[in-house]
């Protein structure tokens, strides 16, 4: 089968591999839709990162470089591997994509995303969703209902980051979330705010990025800094309050300094972004109006209630897809456009058996 393979620092190939083996315990997955996420683009830039390097084995899966890459996708249930008797097949499915050591407990309460040596399926080994077909432990597979488009399904994965941020901000409805940056997740996230009851404002430069928030409707106030004064705009909007959470979703140092600004005294930051780079922040503001500084990585449990967004009709994922391609066409159609062209760019995603 087609796969695209991960070497080395912009080293990644279309090549055939053998089609995984359905061991007992594991789900069989014919690939639907896959998307690239910033942290592919991430590998292919300045990697390897999670991926293992060529001779140096995840302790967890195994396998080093070449890996097969993607963890953002849907597919169809092919066959049931021994020992799986709640799946079928020809069901629609997500995935959460985890490498987690078998000892962790995976239960209701545990944080075992944050578990030792933790990484991701088409990151960390075990397949991923840029090829035709995977075997994935039935932990973390998650059946979806039909009326989900597999292409929108494959959303689903960068979705539960944004609900497992929500979660992380203890944010309730009728709160004012203050998100800073329309990227991916910035809009997803916004997208599960304006799910939960909560008024979203938006910070963002890029003029395509503020149009498809318009578009979308995620957003109850789009504000761009270099046109307005973003401060007099948010008091404005909170009654003097300030946002009763903010989320930071750039890795950009002047947008966590607006934030921390624009939150109200014992209010909520949560860093959404991953930062390659340290960052500053005004200690001095955050201990005078005990503000609460949060980080959130991943989620845990939250495909189950990010899934049912969906379902019910409370999130829209269509418009965030903005380009479908084949594998082939993965690099320069879909790594060069999010490399070159982001701003005009939310989600490509693709179809590995075209």
């Amino acid at each position: 089968m087609k796969a695209a393979r991960f070497y080395d620092k912009g080293d990644i190939r279309i090549e055939d591999i053998p089609e995984p083996t359905v061991e007992p315990g594991t789900v069989g997955i014919d690939v639907a839709w896959c998307g690239i996420c910033g942290t592919d683009l991430h590998e292919f830039m300045e990697g390897p990162i999670f991926i293992p390097p060529c001779g140096h084995p995840h302790p967890i899966s195994g396998e080093s470089a070449p890996i097969t890459m993607g963890h953002e996708f849907s597919g169809v249930v092919y066959e049931v591997g021994e020992g799986v008797d709640d799946i079928e097949v020809g069901q629609h499915v997500v995935v959460e994509p985890y490498i987690i050591a078998d000892d962790v407990s995976t239960a209701e309460g545990e944080n075992y995303h944050l578990s030792k040596n933790m990484n991701f399926i088409g990151l960390g080994g075990r397949g991923g969703g840029l090829s035709e077909k995977i075997a994935v432990k039935r932990r973390w597979v998650h059946p979806i209902s039909n009326d989900i488009p597999l292409d929108q399904a494959a959303l689903i994965e960068p979705l539960s980051v944004g609900y497992h941020a929500f979660v992380r901000s203890g944010a309730q409805a009728g709160d004012v979330a203050l998100v800073g940056g329309g990227g991916p997740i910035g809009l997803l996230l916004a997208s599960v705010l304006k799910a939960k009851g909560l008024t979203v404002i938006l910070t963002e430069l890029s003029a395509k990025r503020k149009d498809k928030a318009r578009e979308s409707g995620v957003a109850d106030y789009i504000l761009d800094p270099t046109e307005v004064d973003l401060k007099e705009e948010v008091m404005k909007i909170t009654d003097n309050r300030g946002a009763d959470v903010a989320f930071e979703c750039t890795s950009v140092n002047a947008v966590l300094d607006s934030l921390v600004e624009l939150t109200k005294p014992a209010g909520v930051v949560v860093i959404v972004s991953i930062w390659s780079h340290p960052a500053s922040i005004n200690v001095h503001s955050v201990v005078m109006k005990e503000l609460d500084i949060r980080g959130t990585i991943g989620y845990v449990n939250n495909h189950k209630d990010t899934i049912k967004l969906v379902e019910d009709g409370l999130v829209d994922l269509e418009p965030f897809i903005t380009q479908r391609i084949k594998l082939d066409d993965l690099i320069s159609e879909g790594f060069e456009t999010l490399i070159h062209n982001n701003e005009s760019a939310v989600k490509i995603i693709v179809n590995p058996n075209l």
